[in-house]
Formats: C-alpha cells, structure tokens, sequence
C-alpha cells in the first residue's frame, strides 16, 4: 500500500497576505474556497512537487508562523536560490554542512546531496529550507 503525503498545513495570519506571498514565489495555486464567513482554504503546490500546502481562516489552530524546516528539494541550489531571489523573496546565502558541525558559507565542494542548504520564511515565519538533492539517498 502506498501512502502518499498530499498537503501539509500551514497556520497562518493573513490568508490573503499568505496568498500573495505564494503567488509570489511562482507556484500553483489549486483552490481557493470560501464557505460564508468563517471558513477559507486555500492551496499551493510548488512546481514540480507531488505535495501541496494548505492554508486558510479555521483550517487548523496551529500558532501562526510555528511550522519550521519545511523542505524544497531543487538539484541546483545556487540556481533555485537565485529563482527565488529574483521573485523578491528575502532567502539566505547558500551554506553547508552535516549535522553537528558547523556550517559555512557556500555549496558544497564535494557537491553531495543533502548538504548545501539556504533558507528563507513566510511573513508569518514559516520556515522553509531549500535543499540540494542530486542523487537520493538508497530507498528513497
């Protein structure tokens, strides 16, 4: 049996602050539904990904801006960081490292997958990582 991650939810403040923000960054936008006052969804999907966001007004009681690490995988990071900087996105320099050792500034010399990351948040602080993926890891 195959379970598929869908969407993930993200609580944010604003929805139409939020909406913009997606907008910006170029991605999808699948829905945008609105029953009476007190209930919005709406939904993203980034270009290339099998798996959405969601956001809304009662879509989930998480505290706005409390998701943190959220993963977009590209196979150029300095190319994707540069795409998202020229949509006006505030993301940070490029860095690598492993865990538990520190990270410095750059891509990854070696060029292994997993290891150069750069980060950047909503405006209600959702935290996003972009991450260099050139070759998964066995199994995935």
């Amino acid at each position: 049996m195959d379970f598929k991650l869908e969407a993930v939810v993200l609580p944010v403040s604003d929805v139409d602050r939020a909406k913009s923000f997606y907008e910006k960054l170029g991605w999808r936008q699948d829905a945008d539904f609105v029953v009476g006052n007190d209930f919005r969804i709406v939904q993203f999907t980034p270009p290339g990904s099998m798996c959405s966001i969601l956001f809304g007004k009662n879509v989930t009681k998480g505290a706005p801006g409390s998701v943190q690490g959220l993963r977009l995988v590209v196979n150029d990071i300095e190319a994707g960081r540069a795409e998202l900087a020229a949509r006006g996105i505030d993301i940070s320099e490029v860095t690598h490292g492993v865990p538990g050792q520190p990270r410095e500034l750059g891509r990854d010399p070696e060029g292994r997958s997993y290891v150069s990351t750069a980060n950047f948040n909503d405006p209600d602080g959702n935290q996003w990582l972009l991450q260099e993926v050139t070759q998964k890891a066995p199994g995935r």
